[in-house]
């Protein structure tokens, strides 16, 4: 193995957890699934780009138009959130996988029922590029959009749900945890060679830290192991620039923020926890779709979670 010295026990068990048990450590919070279904978020945000809205801050622009200062963060919260969905592996269950680990893992039937769902219901997929010209100059955006995000670089992701996205064509963003690139075992995870064509088949590569170490707890050097390092190394492998980043868990706190920025990332992604007051660009909120949920709670869970929040 090739743990740095410097690497805590602590986060040393957690990386153990993640590379052979086949469980992420992921978790979201706030997740609904006993709402009734209304009026969605994505078709909020069709509604919006297709109206004038009478404040000159909410106009839309097209989607390539990102010149200019940016929104306020009161403006950018006040915009209809786009649905965003989180998945890991993507995989039918074994036997050996516990209760808990079932949320985080996709059956393969179950995956493809998302997606064809999303399909048949017409929405479109975005990416962070999109998002964040719609979050901070009002750009139009796709009727129905829903953003898909895989978070730490699982081989499945690649060989089986790529395929499937392939199918509908719907193009996703892939969070990388560097030290597992080119791992194979229990749980094998994507090569250098597959990040990359992900990344020319225009999907996003992102950053997940190296090792999945919890933000909160960063000091002394983590900064530059978890979150410089990784977003240079897939720079190297995809030849663009990687201006957004995933916290593992989910977990973050107000002090962290400026430090994300600070090295260079546009937008940083959350789980289910409430947006920053003052940075809501590097807590933009996503819901992992449970491996357990039905096509109808999926798809209930996916609009009530970003309505309104």
């Amino acid at each position: 193995m090739f743990i740095r010295k410097t690497l805590s026990f602590a986060a040393a068990i957690c990386l153990s957890v993640l590379l052979t048990s086949g469980l992420t450590g992921c978790q979201s919070k706030g997740s609904d699934s006993t709402k009734s279904e209304t009026t969605t978020s994505s078709e909020k945000v069709a509604e919006q780009a297709e109206t004038s809205p009478s404040s000159p801050d909410a106009e839309t622009k097209p989607a390539d138009d990102v010149s200019g200062p940016i929104a306020n963060a009161a403006t950018i919260l006040a915009r209809p959130q786009v649905p965003i969905l989180c998945y890991h592996q993507i995989r039918d269950w074994r036997g050996s996988d516990s209760k808990g680990a079932k949320d985080y893992i996709i059956p393969v039937a179950s995956f493809r029922e998302q997606m064809q769902m999303l399909a048949d219901s017409g929405y479109h997929t975005v990416l962070p590029d999109q998002l964040y010209a719609y979050l901070t100059k009002g750009a139009a955006l796709p009727s129905k959009p829903v953003m898909l995000t895989f978070d730490d670089g699982d081989l499945d992701q690649y060989e089986t749900a790529l395929p499937i996205l392939d199918k509908h064509g719907f193009k996703g963003a892939f969070f990388i945890m560097t030290v597992a690139i080119g791992r194979r075992g229990k749980q094998p995870y994507m090569d250098k060679a597959q990040i990359k064509d992900l990344s020319d088949k225009g999907h996003t590569v992102g950053a997940h830290t190296w090792d999945h170490h919890n933000v909160k707890k960063y000091q002394g050097d983590d900064w530059k192991i978890q979150v410089e390092e990784p977003k240079a190394k897939l720079e190297a492998i995809t030849g663009k620039p990687v201006k957004y980043f995933a916290y593992p868990f989910g977990l973050w706190s107000h002090a962290v923020l400026p430090e994300i920025q600070k090295r260079g990332y546009t937008a940083a992604f959350t789980l289910a926890d409430k947006r920053d007051d003052d940075m809501p660009l590097y807590t933009i909120r996503r819901i992992i779709a449970g491996g357990q949920w039905s096509a109808k709670t999926f798809y209930r869970n996916m609009n009530q979670s970003f309505d309104g929040k």
